[in-house]
Order: C-alpha cells, then sequence, then structure tokens
C-alpha cells in the first residue's frame, strides 16, 4: 500500500540529523512554554487567592504559598499529559518547512526550491491549529463518556482528519497556492484522512505521540509528491 510506503520512509528518515535536531528544538520550546504556562497559573493564583483566611474548625489558614508550591509539580505533570502533543505540534509548525526541505533533499532532489512559507504565517497558522485541535478534542470527551467503548474510534477519526487537513495542506502550500492545495486535498480526501489516522493512533500513546508531528509532515510529503 502506497500510504505505508510513505509512513515507512518518514519512519526511516526519523533517525537522520535533521529530523533530531527539529525534534530537540521542538521539545525544549515546548517544556519551556509549559513550564512557563504552569508559573503563569501561580503567579495568578496567588494574585488572586489571599494571604491567609478563616475556616471554620481549622482556624486561619496562612500557608496558601506552600499550596501552590507542591501543587506546581503536578499541574505541570497534567498540563503535560493534556497539553504536550498540540504545543509540540505548534512548534513543529514553525519547523515544518525545514522537515518537508530534509524529505524532498533525501527522496525528490530534482525539485526546484520551494517557495516555503512566511513565519508570520506559519505561527498564525500553528497556533490556529493548536487552538482547534484542544477545542474539538475537549468537545468530543462528551462523545468519549457518552460511548465509552466507540471513544478510540471517535478519537482516530476525529483527530485523523484534523492532521490530515493541518499537515496535507501546509505541505502543499510550499508548492502550490491556495486553490490548487484545497483543491488537491479535496480530490484526494479519503487518502488523507487515512494518512491522518494513521498518524492519530500513536496519539494516545505517551511519549511516541510526540514524534507524531515531524512524521506526519514527513509523511504528508511523500504523499503530497505521489498524488499531485
Amino acid at each position: 500500500m502506497e500510504l505505508i510506503g510513505d509512513f515507512q520512509k518518514s519512519a526511516v528518515q526519523m533517525f537522520s540529523a535533521r529530523f533530531v535536531w527539529v525534534l530537540v528544538k521542538s521539545l525544549l520550546l515546548t517544556v519551556v512554554l509549559l513550564v512557563g504556562i504552569s508559573f503563569g497559573v501561580g503567579v495568578l493564583l496567588d494574585f488572586l487567592l489571599p494571604e491567609s483566611f478563616s475556616l471554620p474548625v481549622i482556624g486561619e489558614v496562612n500557608f496558601i504559598d506552600e499550596i501552590l508550591s507542591v501543587a506546581a509539580v503536578p499541574l505541570i505533570l497534567v498540563l503535560s499529559v493534556f497539553l504536550m502533543f498540540p504545543v509540540a505540534a505548534l512548534f513543529i509548525g514553525l519547523f515544518l518547512d525545514e522537515i518537508a526541505g530534509a524529505v524532498e533533499r533525501r527522496h525528490y532532489p530534482q525539485l526546484p526550491p520551494a517557495r516555503g512559507l512566511p513565519l508570520a504565517e506559519a505561527v498564525i497558522d500553528a497556533v490556529q491549529f493548536g487552538a482547534v485541535f484542544v477545542a474539538v478534542n475537549a468537545v468530543a470527551l462528551l462523545v468519549y463518556v457518552i460511548a465509552a467503548p466507540l471513544a478510540p474510534f471517535v478519537f482516530w477519526a476525529v483527530n485523523g482528519y484534523l492532521l490530515g487537513r493541518e499537515y496535507f495542506s501546509q505541505v502543499a502550500l510550499r508548492r502550490v497556492s491556495a486553490v490548487d492545495a484545497k483543491a488537491l486535498r479535496r480530490r484526494h480526501r479519503g487518502r488523507v484522512w487515512l494518512a491522518g489516522v494513521l498518524m492519530a493512533i500513536p496519539l494516545s500513546i505517551p511519549l511516541v505521540n510526540l514524534i507524531i508531528p515531524i512524521l506526519g509532515v514527513a509523511t504528508f510529503t511523500h504523499q503530497f509528491q505521489r498524488l499531485r
């Protein structure tokens, strides 16, 4: 199957120096941002909560700062579980041109230089994708609760659509106009969705899900070159 071939070629290239360097950069930025968010939440709570207050039976409570300090660690862990992938995907979006370029130089050396994506456009698109990803999955939680046995399939289907739409479109925009990219994606929507599902299946595996954005960009680069 051609799609599996695209994925296999991308998986093999994951061990290349360029891909590893992109992964390291994105993970470092992800950790910095998550720690920053946790610190910001702690500062906000410290600002909003009084230094001390009285409780029935217990009396005066004046160790709010100590509670916040202890709560900071689990807060970072919780944020890591729910936000690690969308935040990592955000930063991978900034390095999308670097990843796709590495794939093209290795497998499609005959191609002319790509126009690339302007930094401002890449940042805006990455932030929008992260926000949509979090919002859609938050809504999907209701489905997971109501129809628990179907939860994995809903998760794969929804996130497969999101990943396929995002990464195929961004890879295509490096080479063709927005109109042509949209038309190509719609013409092959089934194949694009299946490729997205293949990326979505490992999302539930901790740590493994962090390499999915890189694998996704690489896989969709192969798919775009094959389908165009």
